[in-house]
C-alpha cells in the first residue's frame, strides 16, 4: 500500500498485482467470515469441494498474502525514498505510518478477527534499520534469514521431537518471519531498481523464474498429495513451499505485465489495488453480506469460489467509478492525514 505516490509516479504494474493480491486473498478469508460453531454444521470437503480445496492449499493458501508483504517492502522503500528527496526524516515518517497503520489495524480486529494490518504493522518496524543499508548488505541478510527459515521447518518436519529445538525451530520457522522476508524482499527489490526497471533486469529475473517454477512444480506435488492424505505436516509443507512459489508468482507478473497490452487490459484490477487498503477492509463486509443473502451456514470450498468472485467483481466496478471522481481511496486518505497529520496536495 503506497497512497501517497501521486498518479503520475505511480507504477501501474505495482497497482495490478496489488489487486491480484486482494483477490487471491479472498480465497483465504471468506472460510473465516462464518464463525463455525461447535457442534453446529460443518464444511462439505468431499468430492469437487476436496478438489477445490487442494488447489487453494496448492495456489493460494499463504501466497497471495505473500505477495501483499512483498508489495508492503516495495512501498517501504517508494516512501522513505521520497520522503528523503522531500527532506523529510524517513525513517521517523514511516515509523509514524506504521503507528497510524497499528491503531487502524487494531480498529479492523473488531470487524474482522483475521486482519493482518495491525501485524503488518508491528512487523514493518524491523524494516527501518535496513533503510541506509547498501544492496550487497540487504541481500546477505535475506539470503540468511531465508537459510534459517527453511532449516527451521524441515526441522519441523523431520525432527518433531527434539525438545528445545523443536522450539527455536518454531520461533524461526513461522508465518511471523515469512512476512518479514517477503517484506524485506520487496524491499530490496525496489531498492536495486528492479521493479521500476523490469526490462533492464529481465535476464536475473527469467532467471529466478525458472527456478522457482520447478520449485513451485514439485511444492505443488507434494502438497497436493500431503492434502489428499490429510499429512498433519500440511501447513509445515505450505510453509516450506511458500517463498518460491511467491517469487515464482510475482516474477511471472513483473514479465507479463511489461507488455503495455496486457497491462491496459488489467487496468480496472490495478485499480482495486490502487486503494487496495480501502478494498481491504471493504472485503469482509461485501463478504459478509453475500454469504447472509445466500443463507449459508456454513462456507464450504465452491461457495468461496463464488463469493470471491462477485466479491472481487463488486470491488473492481466500485473501484473503478470511485478513480472518475477522486485521486485516493477514503482510508487512503485517512492514512495520509494519519501520517503526516496535514493535507498534502497531489498533482
Amino acid at each position: 500500500m503506497n497512497p501517497s505516490v501521486t498518479q503520475k509516479e505511480r507504477i501501474v504494474s505495482l497497482d495490478i498485482i496489488r489487486g491480484l493480491a486482494l483477490f487471491g486473498i479472498l480465497f483465504i478469508n471468506i472460510a473465516a467470515y462464518q464463525v463455525i460453531i461447535e457442534g453446529g454444521p460443518m464444511p462439505d470437503y468431499s468430492g469437487f469441494n476436496g478438489i477445490i480445496d487442494r488447489l487453494i492449499d496448492i495456489f493460494v493458501e499463504k501466497k497471495f498474502f505473500s505477495i501483499f508483504s512483498f508489495l508492503f517492502g516495495v512501498g517501504f522503500y517508494i516512501f522513505a525514498s521520497r520522503a528523503e528527496n522531500r527532506g523529510d526524516k524517513p525513517r521517523l515518517r514511516f515509523a509514524r505510518r506504521l503507528f497510524a497503520l497499528l491503531l487502524i489495524g487494531i480498529v479492523h480486529v473488531f470487524v474482522f478477527w483475521g486482519s493482518i494490518l495491525a501485524i503488518y504493522a508491528v512487523i514493518g518496524f524491523f524494516l527501518i534499520p535496513f533503510y541506509g543499508a547498501k544492496v550487497s548488505t540487504i541481500s546477505k541478510w535475506l539470503f540468511s534469514i531465508i537459510t534459517v527459515h527453511v532449516i527451521a521447518i524441515l526441522m519441523q518436519i523431520f525432527m518433531p521431537n527434539t525438545g528445545v529445538l523443536l522450539n527455536v525451530s518454531g520461533l524461526f520457522g513461522n508465518d511471523t518471519v515469512a512476512i518479514f522476508i517477503m517484506f524485506l524482499s520487496g524491499f530490496l527489490v525496489a531498492k536495486a531498481g528492479w521493479v521500476s526497471h523490469v526490462s533492464e533486469f529481465s535476464k536475473q529475473i527469467k532467471w529466478i523464474q525458472r527456478v522457482t517454477c520447478l520449485l513451485f512444480i514439485g511444492f505443488s506435488i507434494w502438497i497436493w498429495f500431503a492434502a489428499q492424505g490429510n499429512d498433519q505436516n500440511l501447513h509445515l509443507i505450505l510453509g516450506l513451499g511458500l517463498i518460491p512459489t511467491t517469487y515464482f508468482y510475482l516474477t511471472s507478473l513483473f514479465l507479463l505485465l511489461e507488455n503495455k497490452k496486457m497491462a491496459k487490459l488489467l487496468q480496472p484490477i490495478g485499480r482495486v489495488g490502487q486503494m487496495a487498503f480501502t478494498n481491504y477492509w471493504a472485503q469482509s463486509f461485501i463478504g459478509v453480506a453475500i454469504i447472509s443473502l445466500m443463507g449459508l451456514e456454513v462456507v464450504s470450498p465452491n461457495n468461496i469460489v463464488i463469493i470471491a468472485i462477485l466479491t472481487f467483481l463488486i470491488q473492481i466496478i466500485y473501484s473503478v467509478i470511485w478513480f472518475k471522481f477522486f485521486k485516493m481511496g477514503p482510508l487512503e486518505k485517512v492514512w495520509r492525514f494519519m501520517t503526516y497529520g496535514k493535507t498534502i496536495t497531489t498533482k
